[in-house]
C-alpha cells in the first residue's frame, strides 16, 4: 500500500479505538466537497447538473472547519467539482492538517501549477491528481484535449516542490486493461506516490450513463489487470481486500457512512454518490438516517455499486477482524483465477426513487433564504 507509516498508524489507531469503544458506525474519511463548479465537463460526472445559483455557491472557510470538527475521521478528502477553484481552499487545507487530519485534495490538476504557491509540503498532505489513463484515454474521459499533459507537467512540478502526489483512475466498460497497465508503469517512472482505483461511478445523472461497470465487467476488468500486475510492485492507496474485492472475491456489503460527505448543501444522505436527502449536522445525519434501507440488495439504485466511497471501509472493518487473511492478500495479490465470491440477491430491494426536483426545489430555498449568507460565500463576493 501507498499509505506512509505514521499515516498507517495513525488510522489504524483510530479504527481500533472505535472497536474498543463498541461503536458500530463511525466514518474513516470526510468527504468534503467545498463547491461543484468545475473546470471541466466529464460526460461520466454528474456532480456538475446543477443550475447556477448551485454550481456559484461555496462553503465558508469557517463553516468547512466547523464540519471538520464535528466529524471525527482521521482523513479529510477535498474533492468537488474542482476544489482549486474556491479561492480559500488553501486556508481549509491549513485548519485540517492544525488539527491533525490527514488531508487529500483531489484535483484535475488544471490550476495546480498555478496554485502550488498557496500550499506547503505537510507529512499530512498529498495532491490526489485525475487521470483515467494515458493521453488518448485521459482527454476522451474528460471531454477535453491536452488535460493529460496539463495534468503531467502539474504532477512533476509538485513532485519537483516536494510534495506528495497520488492518482485518481476512474475505470469504466471501455478501459482497456493492457493499455491501463502500462499506464500504471508510465506513472511509477514519473514519481506518482500510489494509484486509488474505482469502477465507473454510478452518477444517475451523468451525460453518459452507458459506460458504467456492472457488478460482473467490474470483476473481470480487475482480475485482468491485476493479473496484468503480478510482479510490477503498483502501489494502491486502498486495503487489500478492497482490491481484492473489486476483484470479486470478497462479499461485501456497503458502509455508507465510513465515508460522510459535506457539501454546499449540508451532510449528504446517504452517501457521495447519491443525494436522497440532507442533514443539517453531523449528529444528525448518523442518528437520523436509515441507513438499513440503501445498499446492494437494499436499493436499486446501489445495484451494481462497488465504489471506495463505500466498500473500502467494509474492507477494513473485515481486516481488522481478519488481520490473517488480509495479511496474505496483500502478500499474494487478489486473486485472479477462480470462481467469483456468490453476490449479495437483489430480489428485495426497493424500487429507484426519482426525488431530484423535489430535492432541487429544497436546495435552492435554501440558498436563497435569509441565513445563506451565513453558511456560504457567492461567487459575486469574491470567494
Amino acid at each position: 500500500m501507498a499509505v506512509p507509516l505514521h499515516q498507517s498508524i495513525k488510522i489504524g489507531s483510530y479504527i481500533v479505538k472505535q472497536h474498543l469503544m463498541g461503536n458500530k458506525r463511525y466514518p474513516l474519511v470526510l468527504m468534503m466537497e467545498p463547491l461543484f463548479r468545475c473546470n471541466l465537463t466529464c460526460n461520466g460526472c454528474g456532480k456538475i447538473d446543477y443550475p447556477d445559483a448551485i454550481l456559484n455557491s461555496r462553503i465558508s472557510v469557517a463553516d468547512a472547519l466547523a464540519s471538520i470538527d464535528e466529524c471525527p475521521a482521521p482523513v479529510v478528502v477535498m474533492a468537488g467539482g474542482e476544489p482549486l477553484l474556491h479561492r480559500e481552499i488553501d486556508q481549509i487545507v491549513e485548519g485540517a492538517l492544525a488539527r491533525g487530519k490527514i488531508v487529500f485534495v483531489c484535483t484535475n490538476a488544471l490550476l495546480l501549477e498555478k496554485k502550488l504557491d498557496s500550499f506547503k509540503p505537510h507529512k499530512n498532505f498529498t495532491w490526489t491528481v485525475h487521470l483515467d489513463g494515458d493521453r488518448e484515454d485521459h482527454d476522451r474521459a474528460v471531454s477535453r484535449e491536452g488535460t493529460f499533459d496539463q495534468a503531467v507537467s502539474a504532477i512533476k512540478a509538485a513532485k519537483a516542490a516536494g510534495f506528495q502526489v497520488n492518482i485518481n483512475c476512474t475505470l469504466f466498460n471501455n478501459a482497456d486493461a493492457e493499455r491501463m497497465a502500462k499506464f500504471f508503469d508510465y506513472t511509477k517512472s514519473i514519481g506518482v506516490g500510489g494509484i486509488t482505483l474505482s469502477p465507473g461511478y454510478a452518477y444517475e445523472r451523468a451525460p453518459d450513463t452507458e459506460h458504467f461497470l456492472n457488478r460482473r465487467a467490474t470483476k473481470e476488468l480487475f482480475r485482468k489487470l491485476f493479473r496484468l500486475g503480478k510482479g510490477k510492485k503498483w502501489e494502491f492507496t486502498q486495503s487489500s481486500l478492497f482490491m481484492d474485492f473489486l476483484a470479486g472475491n470478497q462479499t461485501y456489503q456497503c458502509t455508507p457512512w465510513g465515508n460522510p460527505t459535506r457539501n454546499v448543501f449540508g451532510w449528504q444522505r446517504p452517501c457521495y454518490l447519491l443525494g436522497e436527502g440532507y442533514a443539517k449536522t453531523y449528529k444528525e445525519l448518523m442518528d437520523e438516517t436509515d441507513w438499513d434501507s440503501y445498499g446492494t440488495g437494499k436499493y436499486e439504485k446501489c445495484a451494481d455499486c462497488m465504489v471506495h466511497s463505500g466498500y473500502e471501509a467494509t474492507a477494513v472493518m473485515d481486516t481488522i477482524s481478519n488481520p490473517l487473511k488480509a495479511a496474505m492478500v496483500a502478500l499474494r495479490g487478489p486473486r485472479t483465477e477462480g470462481p467469483f465470491a456468490p453476490d449479495l440477491p437483489l430480489d428485495n430491494q426497493r424500487p429507484a426513487i426519482n426525488n431530484y426536483d423535489e430535492l432541487m426545489a429544497k436546495n435552492l430555498e435554501m440558498l436563497h433564504s435569509e441565513g445563506r449568507a451565513n453558511n456560504l460565500h457567492r461567487v459575486s463576493q469574491g470567494s
